[in-house]
């Protein structure tokens, strides 16, 4: 749940902490990157069994255990040839100049100084574009996403939904503007109500369409089932009966069932392990070539972002540092924020540090 940045921190500190009390951890992670950069020793597990035991550079270098191997394979890779796409045409979402503030403490004898969470954002995103937005913890990017879908009201500045103001609260064009947009939460669990089974948490957002009949609704709740990979027999199970990935194949569900424009995914695998993500990044991409919807992917999981993005937006302090093609911002980063982010980032392709520069010689 920790940005790049603040994760390097804990984990040197951790670093430092062991080697000057001489103490022993065991790192319990489903992040290979991180694995690869800070443990000695790596015991893989799978379904309550040790299938696999050596070192780091052994387990992920060259692994025996199929299971293993599915995991390394699993790591996030760029597809080769520049970016997915370039995408053209009208925006589908514009955002000038949006300003967000929230109420700050109250202080005795002092007036509570407003917290500014988005401050000056102006972007564009256009029809069957997927554009990450990135940044630290707290730095602006869930409160702008729940701002375009109206969950959250501008202190000021415009957002614009094809072509008409993002309108607030229940009037027609609130309720005509929702049914094209979607939002995935992080955390599939809360997001989804306990007490609803698997059938009524996909239909629920159908029975807003009155033109449809309850054979109509159940005719598409089958079709989308079968689109994010899950199976009938799931349906009328409730949420806590299903794993961490099947609840957010749930989620993309309800989130598609009414067929959007556009849809926010708001850090959708940060709670899942390696081969989950994988299989979670890829069905997010095909639904996006069926349906052709836009996607906003707020990220801190730059591997995560590599895999789907089209186009990234930057942000530091609630404002948008650098914006550009994916491979442009990962490659040739102009901002120093973004250099740091990417030093950060714990990516595969940094694995195996050894030697005196190592920060290593932490885990088993």
């Amino acid at each position: 749940a920790l940005d790049t940045l603040v994760q390097r921190d804990v984990l040197d500190l951790m670093v430092e902490l062991t080697r000057e009390n001489g103490t022993a951890v065991l790192l319990i992670s489903h992040d290979l990157g991180m694995v690869s950069h800070y443990v000695n020793n790596v015991t893989v597990m799978c379904e309550g069994k040790a299938v696999e035991q050596g070192s780091s550079t052994q387990v992920l270098h060259a692994p025996q255990h199929d299971y293993t191997r599915r995991l390394v394979d699993a790591l996030p890779k760029r597809s080769a040839g520049g970016s997915r796409r370039t995408v053209n045409g009208p925006p589908l979402v514009e955002i000038s100049n949006v300003v967000i503030d929230y109420p700050g403490r109250p202080r005795l004898f002092a007036r509570a100084a407003p917290k500014r969470a988005v401050d000056g954002v102006d972007l564009t995103i256009r029809r069957r574009e997927t554009l990450a937005l990135v940044g630290a913890s707290g730095s602006g990017k869930t409160t702008l996403g729940r701002a375009i879908v109206g969950l959250v009201r501008p202190s000021s500045g415009t957002i614009s939904f094809l072509g008409k103001a993002i309108a607030n609260g229940r009037s027609a064009d609130a309720r005509a503007q929702r049914r094209d947009m979607q939002i995935v939460f992080q955390d599939p669990y809360s997001s989804l109500d306990p007490r609803q089974s698997i059938a009524e948490i996909i239909t629920e957002p159908l029975k807003l369409d009155t033109e449809l009949d309850r054979k109509q609704r159940t005719a598409r709740m089958d079709e989308v089932i079968e689109e994010v990979g899950l199976t009938r027999d799931l349906l009328k199970r409730f949420p806590h009966q299903l794993s961490g990935g099947q609840r957010q194949r749930v989620a993309i569900a309800r989130a598609i069932v009414r067929q959007p424009a556009f849809v926010v995914a708001d850090e959708p695998v940060s709670a899942l392990d390696m081969t989950v993500q994988k299989q979670i990044l890829l069905l997010i991409r095909s639904l996006q070539e069926r349906y052709g919807f836009a996607c906003l992917f707020v990220s801190h999981d730059l591997g995560a972002v590599e895999q789907v993005a089209d186009r990234v937006a930057v942000m530091q302090d609630g404002m948008i540092v650098e914006i550009g093609d994916r491979d442009d911002v990962f490659d040739r980063p102009r901002h120093a924020y973004t250099r740091a982010l990417l030093d950060a980032a714990m990516l595969i392709d940094r694995r195996f540090i050894d030697g005196a520069g190592a920060r290593k010689a932490v885990a088993q």
